[in-house]
């Protein structure tokens, strides 16, 4: 087999074999990141959404105990922006 008839075969097996790899840690990532809607129905704590605000930033509600907190997040700092009781509107 010439060099390039190698090539090719390495290049038929490793190509699907790596993108299978990227997909695979792909998808693990986005079932076991922390804080995903997924998964959350036995927590206490829980992230009802979150919305990027400029770089570095966002908003995020999270129930815990019966209330709603509308909370802001930066890299600094996790600050209670708003509360509300879901019972209540």
């Amino acid at each position: 087999m010439s060099a390039l008839g190698w090539y090719f075969l390495k290049l038929l097996i490793l190509l699907p074999l790596v993108g299978g790899m990227a997909y695979g840690a792909l998808w693990l990532w986005r079932k076991y990141q922390p804080g995903m809607l997924g998964g959350q129905a036995d927590r206490r704590i829980k992230l009802l959404e979150a919305m990027p605000m400029g770089t570095f930033g966002k908003l995020a509600v999270v129930e815990f105990e019966g209330q709603r907190l509308l909370l802001a997040v930066t890299r600094s700092k996790i600050e209670k922006i708003g509360e509300s009781d879901p019972r209540n509107g």
